[in-house]
């Protein structure tokens, strides 16, 4: 057996956080890795739009890199990639400091996509990174007496955060309702009609006004709309499409079309054997797929397997993304939509099923930290 390399982790995403895990289970004796990422815990997303309606608190939520890190013999350095130079097999840090690697795998989830918007990268506050989002929106929320919101987004992530807020304002005593969506023409797109018909039944009984039509520019008080129309609002929160890190671009790494990472079957970049990647940041060039947390959650093991394969020496394996995954669309209260291809359901029991994933997913990965 070859001994391990060293290993370069970048991001602590859903699919990393699985490496870890995977990692902790069953050591690699004298494996040298590190993790690099911004932020000491992760935010799962999935239960972002609970937090957000007052059903969670924030440790619910989160998954600690710490004890997760330690327990799988990993040195976590807080700090982000601001480049990457493929050829040379380094990554500069936003500290200065720059990494060397033998394997590197890319966890690090997309950017907001804030330049197809004018005043969006101003004005707006984006949903990406998810930890920085809920702390700004927290402040924003203490600050203001009569917070008129405006989301921007027809996404799953842009219809949960619309009606979880306008939830969390109708429960902060007014009983009223100040969120606008703005979901441009074509919504939840590949969820079905069925799906559509209960979301906005949905939006409509947590008093969320919807706009179908796509925004045109964004500033500090009000949000423009293609047809002219002025959207008043105390902040616009920006739930928009996923861009690439900036860093990729000059990275050397083939990128597919939009400048995402080009990941063949094996999760390997199709231009770098040594470098894998998974979740947002990647395309499957042979298996292309929606970027969601369901296929980074689904991505993790076969990511894991993978990276201890390359570090012994062995044959790598197949990762298939499922071709149909369950969505389950909270709807502010305890609520919550389930689509699994031409099916779909809606009810209290939704939310509860939902919680139960949502919960053994944190409760798996949760280290002591004593």
């Amino acid at each position: 057996m070859n001994a391990p390399r060293p290993l370069l982790l970048l991001g602590g995403g859903h699919a990393h956080v699985q490496v870890l895990d995977a990692l902790a289970r069953a050591p690699l004796p004298g494996l040298q890795a590190t993790l690099v990422t911004p932020y000491a815990r992760q935010m799962y997303s999935g239960m972002v739009p609970g937090l957000l309606a007052g059903h969670y608190a924030a440790d619910e939520c989160v998954i600690p890199l710490v004890p997760l890190a330690a327990a799988a013999g990993v040195t976590l350095r807080l700090a982000r990639a601001v480049a990457l130079d493929a050829r040379a097999r380094q990554v500069m840090l936003d500290d200065g400091q720059c990494l060397g690697y033998e394997l590197l795998s890319i966890d690090t989830g997309p950017e907001s996509d804030l330049d197809s918007l004018p005043g969006a990268r101003e004005h707006g506050l984006p949903v990406r990174p998810i930890e920085a989002f809920v702390q700004r929106l927290d402040a924003l929320w203490a600050g203001a007496a009569d917070p008129a919101l405006t989301v921007l987004g027809g996404g799953a992530a842009g219809v949960e955060l619309a009606m979880a807020l306008a939830y969390r304002q109708r429960q902060a005593g007014t009983g009223v309702s100040r969120v606008a969506l703005v979901a441009g023409p074509a919504p939840l797109a590949g969820l079905g009609a069925a799906v559509l018909r209960r979301a906005w039944r949905a939006l409509a009984a947590q008093g969320v006004t919807l706009h179908l039509q796509s925004a045109a520019a964004v500033a500090a008080d009000h949000v423009l709309l293609a047809d002219g129309t002025r959207l008043p609002c105390f902040a616009a929160l920006l739930a928009l499409g996923a861009a690439p890190p900036r860093w990729l671009a000059n990275s050397g790494l083939a990128l597919d079309a939009r400048g995402f990472i080009a990941t063949a079957k094996t999760l390997q970049s199709t231009s770098h054997a040594e470098v894998f990647a998974a979740g947002d940041v990647a395309t499957r060039a042979d298996a292309p797929h929606p970027k969601s947390g369901v296929y980074a959650v689904r991505a993790g093991p076969p990511l894991a397997a993978n990276l201890r394969h390359a570090l012994q020496g062995k044959s790598l394996q197949t990762y298939r993304p499922q071709a149909r995954t369950l969505y389950l669309l909270s709807c502010g209260e305890r609520r919550a939509i389930a689509s699994w291809g031409g099916w779909t359901a809606e009810g209290a029991w939704v939310w509860r099923w939902k919680d139960r994933i949502d919960r053994a997913f944190i409760a798996r990965y949760t280290r002591p930290t004593a």
